[in-house]
């Protein structure tokens, strides 16, 4: 692959990463209306995403498609993990 097809890769796994932290919004709403659901997996994966975004920030070049997929992650699996108590 060269690099202009690695870089398309990147951003189309940082969008298909978006999505799956997307899908939390259904337990979100799960847990809203009472049908509670575990607080394990998304605890982990907040903090799985903010070690990758601080990972992705830090680093040189700044990795700009690993931060952008990691950073939604944090906010949605964070109010999953809250709306299940």
């Amino acid at each position: 692959m060269n690099q202009k097809q690695i870089k398309i890769l990147g951003w189309v796994a940082s969008g298909m990463s978006i999505l799956m932290y997307v899908s939390y919004i259904a337990q979100i709403i799960n847990n809203l209306n009472g049908h509670k659901g575990s607080w394990i997996q998304p605890a982990v994966a907040t903090i799985n995403c903010i070690l990758w975004t601080i990972y992705a920030l830090k680093t040189k070049p700044m990795q700009k498609a690993i931060a952008a997929a990691n950073i939604p992650g944090i906010f949605l699996a964070a109010a999953t993990v809250f709306t299940s108590f």
